[in-house]
């Protein structure tokens, strides 16, 4: 890296700010494009401080939201393709079980997003998988497509194949000013750069980068706690016991859901975390004032107690992560209103990273005008009035 005395001068045909999985797979994309990109990370890498850390993430078919749903099968077919790029493996199949009360609308639309479907009712579930326990009057779905991503190893396969395509990654490089124009000028803590188009992906950090661009986006960073549950008989929820992944939709005591994956990150612990959080403040996530009450974790208590009595209902890990949620909890992808060179990926609600290869595709698409090979308009600015006022 420069030393700040001799800052780095450049000229690139697309500049991406954010290195977390959505920006990484746009500056990857652009890259397969044969566009000299140029990949900006405010941090120095690795790092656990934003959305696309950790070792696991769910993927899945089912989508309760068509726009998704449609958009699951690419997805599928990129990772694949990176995981021929990269020579390694990035997904594990373990199947996923979605379950919740019956006619739960949700649960209806995940069904018809899966086509052929089984449904399990509560004694062909605990047959299966005996870890696992329904309630009178709630069933399951079986989606046979379901598994974990291996986020911390997918985030490097596709930066190392951005490089290996000529892309330059350059980390623990602060934005701090974005002039626009024809010839975007991005000035950070070691250099200034120019391009004729700029994708921003920054994550819980985006807001900041657009208010000075007259853009006001409805984001909120949120702390989500991270949960690992040990298993009171070691083994009986492992990847190599064919423990599934699950999701919850529509319970009563957790409407913002629940999910779990089966225990890989700490040998005998199971990731179970509440798809929700508290408001933060991106630079102040970390600084919970001991003995503050968590109530996602007692939410996440309870549901053990009831659905997985073969784990300790006490957390034996608590993590950090952030999502960084919109109003519908619906993605942003977008070109700025006034600036149609700077294309804006935001939003992503805690359930982007299995679905960053499409984002990427069309984040690149959009910032080189050519139709996007899926529709945007469920992802528009413009379905929230009011964002677009006088720069600062």
């Amino acid at each position: 890296m420069a030393a700040p005395s001799q800052p780095q001068r450049a000229t690139y045909d697309a500049i991406v700010i954010g290195a977390g999985i959505q920006g990484s797979f746009t500056a990857y994309h652009l890259a397969q494009r044969h566009r000299n990109t140029l990949l900006l990370e405010q941090f120095p890498l690795p790092h656990s401080r934003g959305s696309s850390h950790g070792q696991s993430r769910i993927t899945r078919s089912a989508y309760p939201q068509a726009p998704y749903a449609r958009m699951m099968p690419d997805s599928f077919r990129l990772w694949q393709r990176l995981e021929a790029e990269a020579g390694t493996s990035l997904y594990r199949r373990t199947g996923l079980v979605l379950f919740g009360p019956a006619g739960n609308p949700e649960l209806e639309s995940c069904r018809r997003s899966l086509g052929a479907i089984e449904v399990l009712d509560a004694a062909t579930l605990t047959q299966r998988f005996p870890g696992l326990r329904l309630h009178a009057g709630e069933v399951a779905l079986w989606d046979g497509t379901g598994g974990v991503l291996f986020a911390d190893r997918a985030l490097r396969a596709v930066q190392d194949i951005f490089r290996r395509h000529g892309g330059t990654l350059r980390d623990g490089e602060k934005v701090l000013h974005i002039e626009p124009g024809a010839v975007v000028t991005i000035t950070t803590t070691a250099g200034v750069y120019r391009a004729p188009r700029l994708i921003i992906a920054a994550g819980a950090w985006t807001s900041g980068l657009v208010a000075p661009l007259g853009l006001h986006l409805p984001l909120q960073p949120l702390r989500i706690d991270v949960c690992y549950w040990r298993e009171k008989e070691p083994g009986t929820h492992s990847v190599g016991r064919a423990s599934p992944c699950f999701i919850t939709l529509g319970l009563s005591q957790a409407p913002h859901g629940i999910y779990g994956l089966p225990s890989l990150e700490y040998p005998g612990l199971v990731k179970v975390c509440h798809h929700h959080g508290s408001p933060t403040d991106p630079e102040e996530r970390d600084r919970v004032p001991l003995g503050a009450p968590r109530p996602d974790v007692t939410l996440l208590s309870s549901f053990i107690s009831s659905y997985l009595p073969q784990l300790d209902p006490q957390p034996a890990v608590v993590e950090t992560c952030l999502y960084t949620n919109t109003p519908d909890e619906d993605f942003i992808l977008d070109r700025h209103p006034k600036f149609s060179n700077i294309v804006i990926g935001a939003g992503f609600s805690g359930h982007g990273f299995k679905l960053a290869p499409v984002v990427g595709k069309l984040l690149c698409q959009l910032s080189l005008g050519e139709e996007p090979s899926h529709s945007t308009a469920p992802f528009a600015i413009s379905r929230f009035p009011g964002v677009l006022r006088a720069a600062l």
